[in-house]
């Protein structure tokens, strides 16, 4: 499961996803919903009512700093959402949050349009600023390590810049091979 998209921001108070329904009617297709709810466990802030409404509206995917529910259910749909953990009780609708604003989710502050981008080993936030710089080494990264795994494949199994990780680690002597 993979996602990529401008972050659309929400800020709720734990347990309460009164400002999140306020986000599925405000985000443009493609957006990326990603809602800070201060980590707090005690509630899902999102189930499969409103994932179905994610889906439905073209989003790219949800981001939760707190739990979800009906997780079979969101499996099953195979829309991608990131939940810090997942809880069976509902939330509460009453009280302000913010949207559009800038959050923090698991300790990363992310602001509206900032690329969000996540598949299953986890989500990464990129400033809009950076993306620019960050594009070529990406590419460069990517290109570098299906050189590596093609070279595996082929027999070479060979890590060359162990000897030289464990010098500067002082584990091995200048001349020493492990």
């Amino acid at each position: 499961m993979k996602f990529a998209g401008p972050a659309f921001t929400v800020e709720v108070r734990p347990g309460d996803n009164l400002m999140i329904h306020v986000a599925l009617m405000l985000a443009k297709p493609g957006d990326v919903i990603v809602v800070d709810g201060k980590g707090d466990l005690s509630a899902a802030l999102m189930g499969a009512i409103m994932i179905n409404v994610c889906r439905e509206r073209g989003f790219a995917g949800v981001v939760l700093d707190g739990a979800a529910r009906d997780t079979l259910e969101i499996a099953e749909m195979e829309f991608p959402v990131f939940a810090a953990g997942s809880n069976p009780n509902g939330p509460t609708k009453n009280v302000p949050g913010r949207v559009g604003h800038p959050v923090s989710v698991g300790g990363v502050t992310v602001r509206p349009g900032d690329f969000i981008c996540g598949d299953a080993d986890g989500v990464v936030a990129i400033a809009r600023e950076e993306m620019e710089t960050l594009l070529p080494a990406a590419r460069k990264k990517e290109t570098d390590e299906a050189a590596r795994i093609a070279a595996i494949r082929n027999g070479d199994t060979t890590a060359k810049w162990l000897d030289r990780a464990l010098r500067t680690a002082g584990i091995l002597a200048e001349g020493e091979m492990l």
